[in-house]
């Protein structure tokens, strides 16, 4: 689940950058989201393991694991957190990345579940393609087919 920090002044990239484990910047509001369990963790690795293969034979792009931040410019969201993610733009050195991933996974945790949790994700979905990205997969470990895969032609 995430916990909101409200700042009066409306938070920034900077201040993004100062907070302890991950979080992302949506509506001025540092948004903190709950470390997530052994399943979700291993989807997460094992999808940024085989996007790296694929770094590796392209020689193109660069694949990320969870907790990478992504500084966008969007009216409601100034950044990603993806659990795993590909990109294409230039390095930043200790900075987040500038402009959204190619590609970015999300993979739902014990609470992204109900009414409130596909709204939240629907919403971040849009973000994703308003910012750029290309394609978003949404990781349900507990469906039967646990990957839906969203494209920025069809929408979220």
């Amino acid at each position: 689940m995430s916990a909101v920090i409200h700042e009066p002044r409306g938070a920034t990239i900077d201040d993004l950058a100062l907070v302890e484990g991950k979080a992302e910047l949506v509506n001025g509001e540092i948004v903190h989201m709950a470390p997530c369990g052994d399943e979700p963790s291993s989807a997460g690795l094992n999808v940024t393991l085989h996007l790296k293969e694929h770094q590796r034979r392209t020689g193109a792009g660069r694949a990320y694991t969870d907790n990478i931040g992504y500084a966008v410019d969007l009216p409601r969201r100034r950044s990603f957190s993806p659990d795993a993610s590909y990109y294409f733009g230039p390095r930043n050195g200790m900075r987040f990345l500038s402009g959204p991933p190619a590609f970015a996974v999300e993979v739902r945790s014990e609470h992204d579940y109900g009414p409130r949790a596909e709204r939240d994700m629907r919403q971040k979905r849009a973000d994703y393609f308003s910012a750029g990205t290309t394609v978003v997969w949404d990781v349900d470990l507990r469906a039967a087919d646990p990957i839906r895969k969203f494209t920025a032609e069809l929408g979220p």
